[in-house]
């Protein structure tokens, strides 16, 4: 078997995460954070570019890596226009749409690029794994209700593919094979469907649909919403920020750290339990949905993220759904090793990389 050293690059808001990897062992990891002065100066995410850059490099550098024994460099993919699942060579027309931020600005934009700038000047291949605008949708799922209104695919795709990808190792099967039902519990969280090797099916995790998260409102009654905002309290601004932001956990509860609401329940607090256990059983509700859209075909249900660390939580999830097919469990969001498996499958020759058009 041969051996390939990755570099992966994973731009956060105030963050950037990198990793050096030997086939799938990590050599050296950490996060270089950036302060809000620092980050302040850059009128447009683009515009930190070579900051971060540097920043990475210098770190490197006092690491004393030699870069010349890398074999590619995988960054985090950004805002692009919607595209199938898999491991993509950054190209120029990559590059001029995270430059652009065509569909939007967002810091994992910076990630194909950094990856690009610094694997170009070694001469060798880099990469973006499962970015967030993954769109495998069937047909069906895009209708709405009102044909202004088109369903898009916006979720954790990294993770959740990852996740799969791994679940179907250990299962001996391959993942193209499986009918898999994937929860990925964070900040936000998205419940997809996915269909040998497709998620056919998901909500948006991002701006209201399905499970209210610890600061996402999930999907709302509509009438009621309409009612709020043209009830002159609330701005469009206020609207927005209440239903990706300040919804969910943090609006019932003041804070959007499970593992703070999970002590206020063994603390006593019943509230707490309620609005908890209410976001659990939205989230069974949503994997409930997925194994109607795959016809009861499940080979297993995947708990995912960083909350499924909370064993209480997934318990109660897990109870209202285990009649649908085995649970099983993959705490945390290991986005490195995720990036870095991507790239992997493409230098073992496992798969072909993708074409961004």
């Amino acid at each position: 078997m041969s051996t390939y050293r990755v570099l992966a690059i994973n731009p956060g808001s105030t963050s950037t995460k990198i990793a050096i990897f030997e086939n799938e062992k990590c050599l050296f990891e950490t996060t270089l954070r950036h302060s809000n002065e620092e980050i302040s100066k850059y009128a447009h995410i683009f515009d930190q570019y070579e900051f971060r850059k540097n920043v990475i490099l210098n770190v490197l550098n006092e690491k004393e890596i030699n870069l010349t024994k890398l074999s590619a460099v995988v960054g985090r993919g950004g805002l692009l226009k919607p595209i199938e699942g898999g491991t993509y060579l950054v190209s120029d027309n990559m590059l001029q749409d995270l430059k652009q931020g065509v569909l939007g600005e967002h810091a994992s934009n910076l990630g194909g690029v950094l990856a690009y700038e610094i694997a170009s000047k070694l001469n060798i291949p880099s990469f973006i794994v499962d970015p967030v605008v993954v769109d495998e949708l069937d047909e069906i799922a895009r209708i709405s209700g009102i044909p202004e209104i088109k369903r898009i695919s916006i979720f954790h795709a990294l993770n959740q593919k990852a996740v799969a990808r791994r679940a179907a190792k250990e299962m001996g099967r391959d993942y193209h094979s499986l009918n898999l039902i994937v929860a990925h519990l964070g900040g936000g969280i998205s419940v997809g469907a996915h269909k040998q090797g497709r998620v056919i099916d998901v909500n948006n995790a991002l701006d209201g649909e399905g499970p209210f998260s610890p600061e996402r409102s999930g999907s709302l009654p509509v009438g009621d919403l309409i009612k709020l905002c043209f009830s002159g309290k609330m701005t469009q601004s206020e609207i927005k920020k209440r239903i990706t932001g300040n919804g969910g956990l943090v609006a019932y509860l003041g804070t959007n750290n499970a593992k703070e609401v999970s002590e206020r329940i063994d603390a006593g607090d019943q509230e707490a339990e309620l609005i908890y256990q209410a976001m659990a059983y939205q989230v069974a509700k949503e994997i409930g949905s997925c194994a109607a859209v795959l016809k009861g075909e499940v080979d297993a249900i995947l708990i995912t993220g960083g909350i499924a660390y909370d064993k209480r939580f997934v318990n109660w999830i897990e109870k209202r759904v285990q009649f649908i097919a085995p649970v099983k469990k993959y705490p945390g969001e290991d986005e490195m090793t995720a990036l870095v498996e991507g790239a992997l499958r493409i230098l073992n020759g496992e798969e072909e990389p993708k074409q961004y058009l």
